[in-house]
């Protein structure tokens, strides 16, 4: 019996969604020098793979409609690949560091996402990956939007933005998702484009050496390179940082076993974090009994645990049936685990799950989301009503007390299994990604630059980003696709004013880089947190973002974004700002207009009394006679900032200076 070769990238799976008015890639792997054929719905084209077996075909363009089956097969040896349930549509690429990332589920903890389903969209969720070199594809699928265990760990963001389409368009909106938390600009562009910044360029040359050096491994020389985990995601020298597993002796002292005796064990509700009760690193046991009923025995089952933070061996009935990551590996923090439990272990009445949970800096736990904690026939996976629940108490004891180890400062050894390292995310979660056919990106992230801790700070930032757009722009060859990106919320304590203040240079960064076509940019000054860099109120995000996009992608007759500064013009004590994107007018919100600063000559900023004339703001303060720069909203949370246009849609921070 011949072994399959041919294969498809993962892009192309069920339930995927292709653009519409575009020629659509489709490509994957086969027996080199083959011919291929590719058919969707009535559509067909047809290419040959070349001498590493890889093919591309690019099918014609075709309008919106759907259900299709995508069918590729080769025609020398007969091989095929069915998909079913392919719609064409709109495609959107999301990405960015956590705000992007968070999930329906962590936004809204253990409440009902069913009231979010919609049909009409579908997500493929990236992997975090860094591994070392430029990977050809990753391990996902696309899910559908109408689940609602699937649903609860979409993008938050990316979803409503989506969301927001499907109702305005009509059609199926697919978003790729490849967004991880903490990370910075320079780990999202390629090593082609950052080695031409003379800010980055030195840095990269450095880990070049560093990593290349014998020494560099030498604390790595016991991992087993058959594992390919193990060997893909060797991290740079963090060691120091990290605590190591100091072994699995709970194993053999029966923490796993059905007879184990549970008198010394606690109890936690999970999902959750141990951290809130126990505020250090380690390993933690967590079991937990189920009934199982007789119709089950005899049958593979599904087990799901949802997300370990970070690291897990999981156990049924004293039998290891699952593993997730391997040494510093941290790639799977928050990946809902789902393994297998062969027939030969599942038995009628009691059974003990046991999860061994490994967490070696910061948080660590079962974090869930609830809906994804369950058990079933294997058979019956998408049965919800044969589901067997497993949010709720668990028993728990602790196998090793690792310490507090809060920070691990992975920044400061970057490297593979590093996130923050120059060019590894373009590599890992981009270039898997291209070509497939799309309309445009969206883009949350900034936080991890407004700082001087890394080369591309909050002033420089605004060449990163610019870099970036035009780095996935020639990567993806489809002109200047639209780029709208997510300007930094309003976080910390609330000020006036603040003339250091790194988000508002971050900010101020973000709105320049507009310069660059077709790209946007959605304001929420008015949408975050004080204490909460990860501000609860996703929808208005992605509300904004979709109203960029209707209004300059889709030519729908709307104000694409709130006020944005346009030029400045002195008029003897006075100085009047101009505006575009002020719709049907400026208005201020609640009272008096606020957070507006002049300065003269010396560089000192009075705050301003800030009168509205037309499309312009003019300003003044008896204090300052020759008025020479203006700033709004500039401070890290600018208290009170009230400027919008009449359409709701807020005012971007900004400066008239360059001091």
């Amino acid at each position: 019996m011949s072994t399959q070769t041919l294969r498809l990238a993962a892009l192309f799976s069920d339930h995927a969604v292709v653009q519409q008015g575009q020629t659509v890639a489709v490509w994957g792997w086969m027996k080199p020098k083959s011919r291929v054929r590719v058919c969707l719905g009535a559509t067909v084209a047809q290419n040959l793979s070349g001498a590493d077996g890889k093919f591309l075909v690019h099918l014609p363009r075709m309008a919106a409609g759907g259900p299709f089956e995508l069918k590729v097969e080769s025609i020398d040896d007969g091989e095929s690949i069915t998909r079913k349930d392919i719609y064409v549509g709109e495609v959107w690429l999301a990405s960015g560091q956590s705000n992007m990332e968070w999930t329906h589920m962590q936004v809204c903890g253990e409440a009902d996402t069913g009231a979010l389903a919609c049909d009409g969209v579908r997500m493929f969720s990236t992997p975090r990956r860094s591994f070392a070199g430029r990977q050809s594809d990753v391990d996902a699928v696309w899910e559908r939007g109408d689940d609602d265990t699937a649903v609860g760990i979409f993008s938050a963001v990316a979803y409503f933005f989506a969301k927001r389409l499907h109702k305005e368009l009509g059609v199926k909106i697919g978003i790729i998702n490849s967004s991880w938390g903490g990370t910075i600009v320079e780990a999202w562009t390629s090593r082609e484009t950052l080695i031409n910044n003379p800010d980055v360029a030195p840095w990269v040359l450095s880990l070049d050496n560093t990593v290349n050096d014998p020494e560099f491994w030498a604390p790595h020389e016991d991992v087993d390179l058959t594992d390919p985990i193990a060997r893909q995601g060797l991290p740079a020298d963090v060691s120091v940082n990290f605590p190591e597993d100091p072994g699995n002796n709970a194993f053999a002292e029966g923490w796993a076993d059905a007879k184990c005796d549970m008198s010394d064990w606690s109890q936690m509700r999970l999902p959750g974090v141990w951290n809130n009760k126990h505020p250090f690193s380690g390993i933690f046991w967590f079991r937990m009994e189920v009934e199982i009923p007789s119709n089950w025995q005899g049958k593979d089952i599904l087990l799901c645990i949802g997300a370990v933070d970070k690291q897990d061996t999981t156990y049924f009935n004293g039998v290891q049936v699952g593993k997730t990551g391997a040494r510093f590996e941290q790639n799977f923090w928050n990946v809902p685990r789902k393994y297998t439990v062969p027939a030969n272990l599942v038995k009628t009445g009691k059974n003990v799950i046991a999860v061994r949970a490994y967490s070696f800096a910061y948080h660590g736990g079962l974090i869930g989301p609830k809906n994804t904690m369950f058990i079933v026939p294997k058979e019956a996976a998408d049965d919800k009503t044969q589901r067997i629940p497993l949010a709720g108490n668990w028993d728990y004891r602790i196998e090793h007390n690792l310490g507090v180890v809060a920070t691990g400062n992975a920044g400061a050894h970057p490297g593979p299994g590093v996130a923050n390292t120059p060019g590894i995310l373009y590599d890992n979660m981009i270039a898997p990604l291209v070509p497939y056919s799309m309309k445009g990106a969206i883009w949350y992230q900034g936080e991890s630059n407004a700082s001087e801790n890394f080369r591309i700070d909050s002033k420089k930032y605004e060449r990163g980003i610019v870099d970036m757009i035009r780095d996935w722009r020639f990567s993806w060859a489809q002109g200047a696709f639209p780029f709208i990106q997510v300007q930094l919320a309003n976080y910390q304590n609330a000020l006036d004013f603040d003339e250091n203040s790194t988000w508002a240079n971050l900010r101020e960064s973000q709105r320049r880089s507009l310069s660059e076509p077709n790209t946007g940019m959605a304001v929420i000054i008015d949408a975050g947190e004080a204490g909460n860099i990860h501000p609860a109120d996703k929808e208005t995000v992605g509300f904004r973002l979709a109203q960029w996009a209707l209004a300059e992608t889709y030519r729908k007759n709307i104000v694409a974004t709130g006020p944005l500064y346009e030029g400045c013009q002195i008029d003897g004590n006075t100085m009047r700002i101009k505006f575009k994107n002020v719709g049907g007018g400026l208005v201020s919100k609640d009272g008096a207009l606020k957070t507006f600063y002049i300065a003269g000559c010396d560089q000192t900023f009075e705050p301003a009394k800030a009168v509205i004339d037309g499309n312009e703001v003019v300003l003044s303060n008896p204090n300052v006679s020759e008025p020479m720069a203006a700033r709004y909203a500039w401070a890290d949370n600018p208290e009170g900032c009230n400027l919008y246009n009449a359409e709701g849609l807020p005012a971007s921070p900004f400066r008239t200076d360059t001091w």
